[in-house]
């Protein structure tokens, strides 16, 4: 979406684009084969109507709209304030999503205070760990340290496609094609203890990283798909169970 900063200038044209957005992004849905697959932990979250702490890939998010709707008190997602952050929010305000603006990655304090007045209000907040503009795949303290002080779970989301279009930009965004087959996956919540230091916020925010890379590949897998990763062989060996 990085080509929104250039060729987009005009509020009518981002009003446009995100109504053709949100129109494929339900045409894919609605025509696709879509399986929803919940941890033990995030169903009974869900059930219990909890606000949780959404987290998915930046590359992984073009399926998830969709899901929220019905399972969740109202979903939030963090945004970025530039072209591509907007054209996002008004393409998930077409399904009832919220935006709180902001970022968790440049000192966001303005994003980290939106989220936590979002959870204590009962609503749930989505966060791209790794965006907005990455590094691929490595996950920022910010959610670690929203989960901290609201002291609502993280839970990691992905998606996989079968039909599927990635792209060659920073996220290697995956663009799920009509028809496909697709598994959506909600993994254990993770929480942060209120007396977390600096320390534990990073550990935090790497066990959140491993798990979201873990349960990506396997979705990938399962659709008998090659796993978009991360070429880095600390995760390689952390998620083998290397020491």
């Amino acid at each position: 979406m990085a080509f929104l900063r250039s060729a987009v200038r005009s509020d009518a044209i981002i009003r446009f684009l995100s109504w053709c957005a949100a129109g494929y992004i339900r045409l894919v849905w609605l025509t696709g084969r879509w399986h929803i697959e919940f941890s033990d932990g995030a169903a009974r979250l869900l059930n219990d109507r909890e606000p949780i702490i959404a987290c998915f890939w930046h590359g992984r998010m073009l399926a998830l709209p969709n899901v929220w709707r019905g399972r969740t008190p109202r979903m939030n997602v963090l945004s970025s304030q530039h072209r591509d952050g907007e054209f996002m929010a008004r393409t998930l305000a077409r399904f009832g999503l919220g935006t709180i603006w902001g970022s968790t990655s440049r000192g966001g304090g303005a994003g980290l205070l939106g989220i936590v007045r979002t959870l204590r209000l009962g609503e749930c907040v989505g966060i791209t760990p790794d965006g907005p503009r990455g590094p691929l795949m490595m996950a920022a303290p910010g959610a670690s340290m929203a989960a901290k002080i609201s002291g609502a779970p993280l839970v990691p989301v992905t998606f996989g496609a079968r039909l599927r279009v990635v792209t060659s930009s920073w996220d290697r965004l995956v663009i799920p094609l009509p028809f496909t087959k697709g598994i959506v996956r909600l993994g254990e919540p993770q929480f942060v203890p209120k007396n977390a230091n600096e320390a534990a916020i990073s550990a935090a925010s790497r066990r959140l990283e491993i798990e979201l890379i873990r349960i990506t590949e396997d979705v990938d897998r399962a659709l008998g798909l090659q796993p978009v990763i991360r070429d880095d062989p600390k995760v390689t060996s952390v998620r083998n169970g290397a020491p």
